[in-house]
């Protein structure tokens, strides 16, 4: 059985609250790397929500979810029917 790698998580990832809802920001790479940050949003019913692209910064994926919650409200990300990728 194949190790799973470790990961590095940025210190911008954690819980984010608004209008009442919460949900959990992990945005990570590969533990001793400068590989790309990739972003993923978790419910508070374990939806998973994914970001394809990945980012060069983790800056740049913490800005894109406020963005994200900006346009559309975190309440986007507990519509969805099936987990979604952004």
């Amino acid at each position: 059985m194949a190790k799973e790698p470790k990961l590095e998580h940025s210190d911008l990832a954690g819980e984010f609250t608004d209008d009442g809802v919460t949900v959990l920001v992990d945005i990570f790479r590969p533990a001793g790397t400068n590989g790309d940050w990739k972003m993923e949003v978790v419910t508070q019913h374990e939806d998973l929500i994914e970001w394809e692209a990945p980012f060069a910064t983790d800056r740049e994926a913490f800005d894109e979810f406020l963005a994200t919650v900006a346009r559309e409200g975190i309440r986007t990300f507990l519509e969805e029917e099936d987990p979604s990728v952004h």
